[in-house]
């Protein structure tokens, strides 16, 4: 059961994740959006998907909760705060396996007041579900591992749990794989073969029964990257700066602020005093160690993968947040009750989210406030490849490609919404230079503008 003060600090997590709720969606929050608008269940898996990089178990739950609740953007992103919440009920049950050599409330604290949780807790997307299915299999495999130890023999539940999670989770996020490869090289280092056999079976049935899709996918993604010029630099490629930004936005979340100098000292100093935690564990028990190993391993097989097809983004590897705060909850055992860097380091990460929650310049792309100051009744250009911002937000906008040109313009002036044309690799300004149109006026928005043309 859980006590008062865990309960409040429940509470009050799941206070904070409503501030702001109501922003604007950014461009894949409507993706998300328009796909359970516009697509029945089967379609989703035969139409949708096989254009789309992630698996479809999200957008399914995501039909089923929006013919329910809607599809404001409260209610778009609410499951997300609820896998968050939840995400936290099984780390508290994880700290709670060590019997007393972790203090149970510091993980949940560091993990439901985590920045980059935090903000991730109000995306309308699937990173926060694969998160928890994830750490419901690292709750299954530590308590397979502990009772290993013990000698209990009844297993046959867990190392079920465990399957199954394994098995949704990939079905929610391709990335899960990493740490699911890394838990099920682990059970074979720990000889525990017959929870190995099972675990495999599950996954491969998960992944057989995907891989037709995942074939398509795949295709479909090589014909994208080909004909999107710049496409791989939005993916993360294998390099340091991508790789050193892990830990940070995992320390102080998605904020940037200037001057950098400012901002790289403060994250630099803060992602340090988090590490520093983290490394002062280490060497205490083969528990700790192991833990150690479920969060680094999985960063190791993402960053070489990397080398191939770009993927080291540090909100594809979320799920190793809750392995970094039972690492720091590790790190306070054993001290005084009112442990002064427990206090610090939860401080911290609350100080960090309200920052994002409470300043608008650190939401996320204002598309309500752009669209509702686009001209009416006139074309809007744009890369329509990315225009369900637009769409979501007024359906009745006529939306033409600003690949124009195979076009003949003959308006005297129009409107232009460049968002994404630098990663298409189009020059917009030069055609319309081309075709006699000079810039008249730019409006800007969090993030975004548009530009309105017209020829003298």
């Amino acid at each position: 059961m859980l006590n008062k003060k865990i309960l409040l600090v429940f509470f009050f997590a799941f206070l904070i994740r409503l501030i702001a709720l109501n922003q604007s969606l950014w461009l894949d929050e409507a993706v998300t959006a328009k796909v359970v608008m516009n697509y029945g269940f089967t379609e989703i898996v035969s139409k949708f998907s096989p254009t789309d990089f992630h698996p479809p178990l999200y957008y399914l739950f995501m039909k089923l909760w929006t013919n329910l609740f809607g599809y404001s953007e409260v209610a778009l992103r609410f499951p997300s705060i609820i896998f968050s919440l939840l995400t936290g009920y099984f780390i508290y049950k994880i700290a709670s396996l060590f019997h007393g050599s972790i203090v149970k409330l510091w993980p949940v604290v560091f993990f439901l007041f985590n920045p980059l949780i935090v903000y991730y807790s109000q995306e309308a997307r699937m990173y926060m579900m694969a998160t928890f299915l994830l750490t419901i299999s690292l709750y299954y495999l530590i308590k397979m591992l502990l009772n290993q130890k013990s000698k209990i023999k009844s297993q046959k539940l867990d190392v079920l749990f465990f399957g199954i999670s394994i098995f949704f989770a990939f079905w929610t996020f391709y990335g899960s794989v990493f740490l699911i490869v890394t838990m099920l090289l682990y059970l074979l280092f720990k000889k525990q073969y017959k929870s190995l056999f099972v675990s495999c079976c599950l996954f491969l049935v998960s992944l057989v029964l995907i891989s037709p899709l995942l074939y398509q996918q795949l295709i479909n993604s090589k014909i994208a990257l080909s004909n999107v010029t710049n496409w791989s630099l939005v993916l993360g490629k294998a390099n340091i700066k991508n790789l050193l930004l892990i830990p940070i936005k995992f320390s102080i979340g998605r904020i940037s602020f200037h001057p950098k100098w400012l901002y790289w000292g403060i994250a630099g100093v803060w992602t340090g005093f988090v590490l520093f935690t983290i490394k002062t564990v280490l060497n205490k028990t083969v528990f700790i160690k192991t833990v150690f190993y479920l969060l680094i391993f999985p960063l190791i097989l993402g960053f070489l993968v990397s080398f191939f097809t770009p993927m080291l983004q540090y909100f594809r590897f979320l799920y190793l947040i809750p392995i970094v705060c039972v690492l720091l909850g590790f790190g306070l055992s054993g001290q005084a009750k009112f442990n002064l860097r427990g206090y610090v380091l939860a401080g911290g990460f609350l100080m960090f989210s309200l920052m994002y929650l409470l300043l608008p310049q650190f939401h996320r792309e204002d598309w309500k406030s752009l669209v509702s100051n686009l001209p009416k009744n006139k074309p809007v250009y744009m890369i329509t490849a990315s225009s369900d911002p637009v769409k979501y937000y007024n359906n009745n906008l006529n939306i033409k490609e600003l690949r124009i040109v195979d076009y003949e313009l003959n308006e005297k002036q129009i409107t232009v919404i460049p968002y994404t044309a630098d990663i298409y690799g189009y020059d917009y300004k030069k055609e319309l230079k081309e075709k006699s149109y000079v810039l008249n006026k730019t409006t800007t928005f969090r993030e975004l503008f548009f530009e309105e043309w017209r020829k003298p």
